[in-house]
């Protein structure tokens, strides 16, 4: 026996964790009960979750803690709080890097060549203003000073606002670096996926993970015509010959998603928004060329991402051209008109079988929102197909907002696509019924009736939306973006009968002086009460929009929502330019418009409508208003600014003989909606042209 060994008494190995050794009666030996895996009392515990931490409680350790249980409150655990993990050196490098940039900013404005953003910014500063507010007016201040077409609301109701937002979601920094470092930012994409053998155009499958995050978060529930899972299953296993997934499609995608990305791997020429995505589409008509004849599932789903890249763009008017390719792809399937739709031989696979269905009821729903929107007929009847049921009775799934520090929340985007199903099928008539070109067979009579009966069915629809879609629950912005939705069919149905409101096919019917516009004796409805309505509820669904979500990354359907609602506000004579509702509206259209060029064109548009109401005394008489809104829709203003150069989109309204050119003064909304639809879609050559009042 060694020395050592002589003076150190050797030690029995402890019982296994797995098969702890049986005493008597059950119990362990002394000094021992640390070692029984049953003894859940003395585990430690790595960490505890917020509100434990708050008061200084014992924390069982996983979500929802015992505690937070029993006292019915919500259990988080924030892993970024631990300084012994790489997630916590992650969130003090972005506290470091967004309080230097902000410091920096705050510099750029004091610089500023007007002193009173740098006098404004020193009062908010002394009134005890948390830093969240003070970044949120630098912010604004530096978008109005560079150019970026930001508006200013009142500026007390904004801190207000930005207060309200820091109580719910708390004050820590959002960070927002200028550019990327695409590998620092992808470490919590929600969506991984390869790049090859997708794409020719990166081998970043970080970049292109991104991309895909993006489209899945902000573009894809809106409509959602594809299977998010079956497409990223077979993306993710690489087979280029799958019938669900194609180079075709993968480039499609990733050139919509470019459209949400601020950093400069979107671009081509990086700041020119015209190349967003560019070299993605380019590659996307490539692919789609070499096999213009292959019909398949994956075809259809990607020539109807390139029908969204091109009704954004305005680009070589194919817009309409790509819809209808995609109609008739669908019908060809039997998705979708009078040959049904009938599987390969074999039984039909699960991923192929939920993909066909999402498919067809996603060209349905895109063809309703198209046609009712600029007052066509739709052209699909029915689907062939029922809906999709995965998880039509509970869908537990969780939205995260990336790449924001936001909270995360219940998705509800099955029942999402129900309601938003249903919702087509009413717009379904209300086109087909309403907006028949060179219908001659109904009468006014009956055509008002048509009116008060789909009227009623949207009401109905409305009220029995589950109660989780209410705003104040705070549901996802395509939930926001739906009832938004109705608000516009509501505009649609009673707003465009010629010039003006005409609330019944009795126009001819007496009415007192006291009668208010829009009623008629044969009325039971107020049309232009229930139209300005809708324009408000429009506002205040963008405000919470804006609240939530920022406003940004809405998807390109809220920029039609909130163009309609402001020429909805600006058509009465009682139009006041300093109301609150119109202000906000305004605000969030020149932020969500500068993200495109049709935006930017039709953002000129609304400005010139807006000047042209000549309210640029009421607006210089208030103290109100800021002087960056007084220099927009002063129509004396002589100043140049940045909105100036938003007109150069509209040349193509008059150099093209099928466009009817800009009228100066007109502010009509037929008239915005046939040069919406000229700018983005084209010219419908199925249709024939839309009457004009």
């Amino acid at each position: 026996m060694t020395e050592f060994a002589s003076q150190h008494r050797q030690l029995a190995p402890g019982p296994s964790p797995t098969k702890p050794e049986k005493f008597p009666g059950g119990d362990s030996p002394p000094g021992e009960s640390w070692r029984h895996p049953s003894d859940s009392s003395k585990k430690r515990v790595s960490m505890a979750c917020l509100a434990c931490k708050k008061s200084k409680r014992k924390c069982s350790g996983t979500p929802p803690c015992d505690n937070c249980r029993a006292f019915n409150r919500q259990c988080v655990f924030d892993e970024t709080l631990d300084q012994r993990r790489r997630v916590a050196a992650k969130r003090t490098a972005d506290e470091l890097s967004y309080h230097r940039d902000m410091l920096n900013d705050l510099l750029r404005v004091m610089r500023a060549e007007d002193q009173t953003h740098a006098l404004r910014l020193l009062e908010i500063i002394r009134n005890n203003a948390s830093g969240e507010e003070i970044r949120t007016y630098i912010d604004e201040m530096l978008s109005q000073i560079e150019g970026h077409g930001q508006v200013s609301d009142v500026a007390e109701r904004q801190l207000q606002e930005v207060r309200r937002v820091i109580d719910i979601e708390g004050a820590g920094p959002s960070f927002r670096p200028k550019v990327m470092d695409i590998h620092y930012l992808c470490n919590e994409v929600p969506y991984r996926v390869p790049a090859k053998p997708w794409t020719t155009v990166t081998a970043d499958a970080d970049l292109v993970s991104h991309l895909v995050s993006l489209y899945f978060t902000w573009d894809y529930p809106f409509h959602a015509f594809l299977d998010r899972d079956v497409f990223l299953a077979h993306m993710r296993k690489g087979n280029t010959k799958s019938d669900l997934c194609s180079p075709f499609l993968v480039n499609a995608l990733l050139t919509n998603a470019c459209h949400f990305s601020d950093y400069s791997e979107a671009y081509v020429d990086p700041g020119d928004i015209v190349t967003k995505g560019a070299d993605f589409l380019a590659e996307a008509e490539r692919l789609r060329e070499e096999e213009p004849t292959k019909i398949s599932l994956a075809y259809l789903q990607g020539t109807l991402l390139l029908y969204e890249r091109y009704s954004i763009s305005g680009e070589d008017d194919l817009g309409y051209r790509m819809l209808h390719q995609a109609i008739w792809t669908g019908e060809s399937l039997g998705l979708i008109g009078p040959r049904m739709f009938a599987p390969s031989p074999g039984q039909i696979s699960d991923d192929m079988d939920i993909s066909v269905k999402r498919t067809a009821w996603g060209l349905f729903h895109i063809d309703t929102v198209v046609h009712t929107d600029f007052l066509r007929p739709s052209l699909i009847d029915k689907v062939n197909l029922e809906r999709p049921n995965r998880y039509l009775v509970e869908d537990s799934s969780i939205w995260f907002p990336y790449p924001s520090h936001r909270l995360a929340r219940q998705s509800y985007l099955s029942q999402y696509f129900n309601e938003s199903c249903n919702l087509c099928e009413i717009a379904r008539d209300i086109s087909q019924r309403l907006f028949t070109i060179n219908d001659t067979a109904s009468s006014l009579q009956h055509k008002w009736q048509a009116k008060e009966t789909l009227y009623e069915r949207l009401r109905a629809w409305y009220t029995g939306l589950p109660e989780f879609f209410d705003p104040h629950r705070r549901p996802p912005p395509y939930i926001i973006l739906l009832r938004m939705r109705f608000h516009t069919l509501v505009i649609n149905i009673f707003s465009f009968e010629g010039d003006g409101y005409v609330s019944s096919p009795d126009s001819e019917a007496p009415k007192t002086p006291e009668s208010p516009p829009g009623l008629s004796p044969l009325s039971k409805y107020n049309t232009f009460e229930i139209v300005q309505s809708a324009a408000h509820a429009i506002a205040t669904l963008t405000i919470l929009h804006r609240r939530e979500f920022g406003i940004s990354r809405a998807h390109h359907f809220a920029m039609y929502a909130i163009n309609l609602a402001l020429f909805t506000m600006l058509e009465p004579e009682s139009f006041d330019i300093l109301d609150a509702d119109f202000l906000a509206l305004a605000s969030a259209f020149s932020s969500i418009a500068n993200r495109s060029h049709l935006g930017r064109s039709l953002f000129h548009m609304f400005r010139q409508s807006v000047r042209a109401k000549g309210q640029g005394r009421h607006l210089r008489e208030s103290h109100l208003a800021s002087d960056d809104l007084k220099e927009m829709f002063d129509e004396e203003s002589t100043m140049s600014s940045q909105w100036d150069d938003y007109a150069k989109g509209l040349q193509k309204l008059e150099t093209d003989e099928r466009y009817h050119g800009i009228m100066e003064g007109d502010r009509s909304l037929s008239e915005m909606l046939d040069r919406y639809e000229s700018l983005s879609l084209g010219k419908d050559e199925i249709a024939p042209e839309r009457l004009r009042p």
